[in-house]
């Protein structure tokens, strides 16, 4: 196919339930805890292949909770930022769950970008994974709190419920990303967030 170097856009849930935190590229993947990171764990494990069989080079980029502009608006994969934004848009609290205290690092999407252009000219050979993260974890809490503050809408609601799947903590180390694509994040959470909370989203 004359196909050298592949782009992958794998996913922070390939992490599972690890329990050493910050998450590193060097850490086991192989205990998946939702349908979705099984997914992302075998689609790393077929370009680990075509790496190894077609003597082709794979960057594989594990997003974690990429947001900003152009989001979709309120759907159950829009991520929990938009959600928050739409609830707030009809005048409604954010419905945070279990206590808000899981940790997440939300990284900026034109940080992701960026992250992508240096992952295509990047010189790696064989299969390298990176984290594609701020480095600067924030609460689920402290997320829907800043979005409310910034917009002066009503204060978010703890609801207790939690979601299948989901892990309590995701923290991710930026480092591997920086050493291996030169990629560190510019835009922290704090500024993302408050420009977040009045950028335009789709459908």
């Amino acid at each position: 196919s004359g196909v050298e170097h592949f782009v992958y856009a794998s996913s922070s849930s390939i992490y599972g339930g690890n329990e050493r935190m910050p998450f590193s590229e060097h850490d086991n993947v192989d205990h998946p805890v939702s349908l979705y990171a099984a997914s992302k764990t075998a689609q790393e494990h077929y370009a680990l292949a075509w790496a190894e069989s077609a003597g082709g080079s794979v960057v594989a980029l594990r997003y974690h909770n990429v947001y900003g502009p152009g989001m979709p608006r309120d759907t159950p994969y829009s991520g929990v930022a938009a959600i928050f934004r739409s609830s707030l848009e009809k005048g409604d609290s954010p419905r945070v769950f279990e206590d808000g205290g899981q940790m997440r690092d939300f990284v900026h999407v034109d940080d992701g970008a960026a992250a992508n252009g240096a992952a295509v000219g990047a010189d790696a050979p064989g299969f390298v994974a990176a984290n594609v993260c701020s480095g600067r974890p924030i609460s689920i809490m402290e997320v829907a709190s800043q979005l409310c503050e910034a917009r002066g809408g009503p204060a978010p609601v703890v609801t207790g419920q939690y979601r299948s799947g989901d892990v309590r903590h995701i923290v991710a180390d930026p480092a591997g990303a920086h050493e291996l694509l030169g990629f560190s994040a510019a835009i922290s959470p704090e500024q993302g967030l408050r420009e977040f909370a009045f950028a335009p989203l789709r459908a």
